[in-house]
């Protein structure tokens, strides 16, 4: 295995994209207020033991911090759930470049203990090759209420994915050694534990790497990183996602949509994309019709990991016309 990889994350009142540069994957989001439908069909995943434990002081804090960006960013029009609609057309050449510049490039760069925001160094196409398989994981100062409402929520979203990219995705009932895309719902108060348990997922991660966890700043409202193989440089074997359990429920179903997707092999953002979740604006909280495309032409059979963006390039024109309807 590869370092890292790609991190990103929702800084502040502006969502941005973090990437690292080697095998793994980190993306971020925002709070809100308004709560996600429940999917009472889902069934919940069965999880790591943890007793939950009341909150400390500091973590309500956080939470309270978290609400007031979220009601912010409610207040001005942001964070639309909508999925995009007559305001927001796009055609398919603007398929295919906002597809160019979230799939084939890198955001950040990786330092010591932080990232760098980078102008964007272009990449290889990364996917999956093997079939997904969600485990979930709760930190102790996760409340039951909160765990039952998130692991409905990944269950849900994966079958969406999975229908979306036509790749096997599904969560695991059981959070055990099967799973090879870890999702942690973790508070403040849950640090060490997710350290540990990162250590135990991705044995190669390097000091530096692990004391930005650590030491993981309040901008950073979630992450995913992704990890390729030595012989498949370009073909993700593992990934990890940390949903800031502190978000309200919107950033939190947010985090969960841009994490999952990202670490499918999506890791950039564009300002030009729109209607997106992969842009720093943070108009969009949820997954739109535009990122389901994105998301056909990653895993669509004519694409291969390894691909370079003029590779694909005429490959990307052929499926975003027709994915948008047009003759050729």
């Amino acid at each position: 295995m590869r370092g890292l990889r790609h991190i990103s994350h929702r800084a502040g009142v502006v969502l941005a994209g973090l990437v690292l540069a080697g095998p793994l994957l980190l993306s971020g989001c925002d709070e809100t207020g308004p709560r996600s439908s429940p999917l009472p069909q889902a069934r919940p995943a069965a999880l790591v033991p943890q007793t939950p434990v009341p909150r400390t002081g500091e973590s309500r804090d956080l939470a309270r911090y978290y609400r007031i960006v979220q009601n912010d960013l409610l207040t001005r029009g942001l964070l639309r759930t909508d999925g995009g609609g007559p305001d927001t057309p796009f055609s398919a050449d603007d398929l295919v470049r906002d597809f160019e510049t979230i799939a084939f490039f890198d955001e950040y760069s990786r330092g010591t203990t932080t990232a760098r925001r980078t102008r964007g160094s272009e990449g290889e196409l990364s996917r999956w090759s093997a079939p997904v398989r969600i485990g979930v994981e709760f930190g102790a100062s996760v409340q039951p209420a909160q765990r039952t409402r998130d692991a409905n929520d990944i269950t849900g979203y994966a079958n969406r994915l999975a229908k979306i990219t036509g790749h096997p995705i599904s969560v695991l009932r059981d959070a055990g050694p099967g799973a090879n895309f870890q999702v942690f719902v973790a508070g403040e108060d849950d640090r060490a534990y997710f350290q540990t348990r990162l250590k135990q997922l991705i044995p190669s991660i390097s000091a530096e790497e692990l004391a930005l966890f650590r030491n993981l700043p309040r901008s950073f409202y979630c992450l995913v990183i992704a990890v390729s193989g030595s012989r498949t440089p370009n073909t993700y074997t593992r990934a990890v996602a940390l949903i800031r359990a502190e978000h309200p429920d919107l950033v939190r179903l947010s985090c969960i949509h841009e994490e999952l997707a990202q670490g499918l092999g999506l890791p950039n953002d564009s300002p030009e994309a729109r209607p997106s979740i992969f842009n720093d604006d943070d108009e969009f909280a949820l997954l739109t019709n535009h990122d389901e495309l994105l998301l056909k032409m990653l895993y669509d059979p004519r694409l291969r990991p390894g691909m370079t963006a003029s590779e694909a390039r005429p490959v990307t024109r052929i499926i975003a016309r027709e994915l948008m309807g047009q003759s050729l």
